[in-house]
């Protein structure tokens, strides 16, 4: 939208389901565990994924949230030209600091209808980590949640682990 002129080109907003949602303004905590997450995954993900932050992911024509981690699947065009899909997508991070709520009951469905296999939410009112695995029927079959997140595994990359001690 901002590159037809509807939208400024710095607006924060997304659009999810048709309607246009302005996005909470980004914290000192939630910036540096984005760019904490950041630098742990483009470690530990060498070139088995790109690591996409605080981009847009286009599920279908209503909705392109902007997570702020997505795992990609590599492409030679390294997203140049077109936004990611959900068919793209390994693993979406949303951390929450004021936005758990919305989160939750908005975009984890969202992502589970749209078949992402993985979404995380790092939860830092509560500093607690919460995984959602396994989509089917519109929603994640398995669900947990950990207050001292370790060594951690990503369902869509086998061996590939990122430590996340320290994290919350």
């Amino acid at each position: 939208m901002a590159e037809v002129g509807l939208l400024a080109p710095d607006a924060r907003v997304e659009l999810i389901e048709g309607e246009i949602i302005d996005m909470a303004p980004i914290r000192a905590n939630h910036s540096s565990v984005v760019s904490d997450l950041a630098r742990l995954f483009i470690k530990a993900v060498e070139d088995s994924a790109r690591v996409h932050i605080q981009g847009a992911v286009r599920l279908d024509r209503a909705s392109e949230p902007q997570p702020d981690i997505a795992l990609l699947v590599p492409r030679e065009d390294r997203y140049r030209h077109t936004q990611p899909s959900p068919a793209d997508v390994l693993l979406i991070i949303e951390v929450s600091d004021s936005t758990l709520r919305y989160d939750r009951d908005v975009k984890i469905p969202l992502y589970a209808r749209h078949g992402i296999p993985e979404v995380w939410i790092v939860d830092l009112q509560h500093g607690e980590l919460r995984f959602y695995r396994s989509p089917e029927g519109g929603r994640y079959l398995e669900q947990s949640v950990t207050k001292e997140p370790g060594i951690t595994a990503m369902s869509a990359l086998p061996g590939v682990e990122v430590d996340l001690s320290g994290l919350l």
